[in-house]
């Protein structure tokens, strides 16, 4: 191939992919510069202005700007009590989700990969609460465990006095010292399924020949599974834990949907925090002094991972 030819697949390679490049460029990383720049001003409302010359008729809102270095971050650690609880209850939601996820998934992925009867009618129950949305989940298990009134229980109360466990009943969300741990039934409802195909993707790649030299050996199935198995679904395991850490870190569809802040902030996070500040407060430096210390927290995760990937693949 010829160098000019080369030259011009190459040129034609970046002319069909600078669309992409360019709305990335403009709605990702340009948006980020801009929520970095307004996270160190001090912009707290929306100032109305009438009469401009030459249009005495026209209203406008300039927002009345001026920098303010750090002093959102540090008010926001170290006078913010709800901001502090905030990141208390994800450090919660984030332990307990991803721990339920990778539990309960890889429980299903082990037993659909004794290849039962009716696999597939099991993998797309499982998988089905995958098709909707976190808002939907929220609609849905609100009523599911609305703790109802004491002469008067629905959902999961209700099914609990059914069976004669009505000593389990409680207020579930509703309940501060509950709150945030209802949230995560909820959301390892809907992404235990994904961990399950992940895991059950990694143990179809295990090789037979591995399980049946250990059998073999004299090794019990369990043995086979702690010592084979486990750490060949590393990678998978790891994989999983970025993934749901990731969504955990930026929750907010589902907790809006489903409990808001929650008494005394007991199921508030971070997210919903930002969007309460920013668009019904006004408070747009600080809302977005709240997204640049997300994007901080998710890039924590998210980076180191994706560095071992590279150099993983590197070495290879």
């Amino acid at each position: 191939m010829s160098y000019r030819r080369l030259t011009w697949d190459r040129f034609l390679a970046l002319l069909f992919i600078s669309p992409s490049i360019l709305a990335i460029a403009i709605f990702v990383y340009a948006f980020i510069a801009w929520t970095i720049w307004a996270s160190v001003l001090n912009w707290n409302d929306l100032v109305p202005l009438q009469g401009v010359a030459p249009f005495p008729n026209l209203r406008v809102f300039p927002p009345a700007v001026s920098f303010n270095g750090l002093e959102n971050y540090l008010r926001l650690l170290r006078a913010d009590q709800r901001f502090r609880i905030d990141l208390s209850n994800t450090v919660v939601f984030t332990v307990l989700f991803i721990a339920a996820c990778l539990a309960l998934g890889l429980l299903l992925a082990v037993l659909l990969d004794r290849k039962i009867k009716g696999e597939s009618l099991f993998r797309g129950i499982y998988l089905f609460p995958m098709s909707v949305s976190f808002i939907v989940t929220g609609v849905i298990w609100r009523w599911v465990l609305n703790p109802g009134t004491a002469g008067n229980a629905v959902g999961v109360n209700l099914l609990l006095d059914k069976i004669g466990l009505g000593f389990l009943k409680n207020g579930w969300y509703t309940d501060p010292s509950i709150g945030i741990k209802a949230v995560v039934i909820a959301a390892t409802w809907q992404m235990a399924g994904y961990t399950m195909a992940l895991y059950l993707a990694g143990l179809r790649g295990i090789s037979d020949d591995l399980r049946e030299a250990a059998r073999v050996d004299g090794a019990s199935e369990w043995q086979i599974f702690r010592s084979i198995i486990l750490p060949l679904l590393q990678p998978v395991t790891l994989s999983a834990v970025i993934i749901l850490g990731h969504i955990s870190l930026k929750i907010f569809d589902l907790i809006s949907s489903m409990t808001g802040p929650g008494a005394g902030f007991s199921t508030d996070v971070p997210a919903y925090y930002m969007f309460d500040t920013t668009f019904r407060g006004n408070h747009f430096a600080r809302g977005a002094a709240i997204a640049v210390m997300l994007l901080v927290m998710v890039s924590a995760l998210v980076v180191p991972y994706l560095i071992h990937n590279y150099r993983t693949e590197v070495e290879q």
